[in-house]
């Protein structure tokens, strides 16, 4: 069986600096836990894939506090953990302090694409082309006129993906009515299904019949309070389809387990640089199972295609939130 060594805190984490030089890579996870079945699980499942075919181990800590984040780069780093993998913006800061420390150690780094370091893989998803296509099915599937999207901290890269989803329904309905909250405005936000349920409710009562859920783990109470009250919802990163079979419309994918799996399996000589992945890497899309298959008809599925295709092409433009901090189709 594959050995996982955790690192849950940071006693172990000093306690690491006292063994040997390791040379496995190692994989730290943004706040909202591992098993969020959504970013966090997606980057869990891509390095478990790479154990698996391999016989390789690797290290991984949970963050649980923003305090961690720079202390765990730092201690991975002085044991030889090589590459050293890490999810979400928030590590950005750190990222920035630590790694010109380390010049000899590649990092990884999900979701964000502007710093400058030679020993950075920076990865970035086109999160809004994906969003776009599942707002297309849910500006279908809607019989109210009135679809939601509920994003867990209130950033850019959120309103990224409300952006693209927004277009992607007034595209079918230019006069669908697209509802939007945020769950909050610190880390928190990515680990709060009560809220995320509390929201759900708030825009059922606005008319939505379809929610988008871009949360992380708050989401989880998006779409169980969605099955609960009869209305359809999208899940997001993972897909989230079985979660409530016959209930969720579709997932938008977001492939961060390939990018991890990716990165483990270049280990040391991963390339280093900006890489942003859209529909045409095959990056983002939407799922389809047997779980929601009964809720997509041909029509709806030969739509989103064809606008896949559309935007891969270049004949349908998909606007960025990040263009000019804003959104032609939705008013966060």
């Amino acid at each position: 069986m594959t050995l996982m060594k955790s690192l849950m805190g940071a006693a172990a984490a000093v306690a690491l600096t006292a063994g040997a030089a390791l040379a496995e890579p190692a994989l730290i996870f943004d706040l909202g836990g591992k098993f969020d079945k959504s970013f966090n699980e997606a980057a869990h499942n891509g390095a478990s894939r790479w154990a698996e075919e391999t016989g390789g181990t690797y290290r991984e800590i949970e963050m649980q506090s923003e305090a961690q984040r720079e202390q765990a780069l730092r201690r991975f780093a002085e044991a030889g953990s090589n590459p050293i993998i890490t999810m979400g913006f928030g590590m950005a800061d750190p990222l920035a302090a630590v790694a010109a420390d380390y010049p000899d150690t590649t990092f990884v780094v999900v979701d964000v694409t502007w710093l400058d370091a030679p020993n950075l893989r920076q990865v970035g998803f086109a999160e809004h082309e994906g969003s776009y296509l599942v707002g297309m099915m849910a500006a279908m599937a809607s019989k109210t006129g009135t679809v939601g999207f509920i994003g867990g901290m209130d950033v850019p890269l959120i309103r990224h993906f409300g952006c693209g989803y927004a277009q992607g329904a007034k595209a079918v309905n230019p006069d669908i009515n697209v509802v939007a909250n945020m769950t909050g405005t610190t880390p928190a936000a990515w680990n709060d299904p009560v809220k995320g349920s509390e929201l759900t409710k708030a825009q059922i009562s606005q008319g939505a019949d379809v929610v988008y859920a871009a949360a992380g783990g708050t989401g989880v109470g998006v779409l169980q309070t969605a099955a609960d009250e009869g209305i359809l919802s999208i899940g997001v990163d993972s897909n989230q389809n079985h979660l409530h079979p016959g209930k969720v419309l579709t997932s938008m994918l977001k492939r961060v387990d390939v990018a991890v799996y990716e990165a483990m399996k270049a280990g040391e000589d991963v390339e280093t640089g900006v890489f942003v992945m859209g529909l045409s890497e095959d990056g983002v899309g939407y799922a389809m199972d047997e779980n929601n298959a009964p809720l997509v008809s041909d029509d709806m599925k030969a739509a989103v295609d064809k606008a896949r295709q559309d935007i891969i092409d270049g004949n349908v433009s998909v606007v960025s939130y990040y263009e000019n901090d804003s959104c032609p189709a939705l008013q966060f």
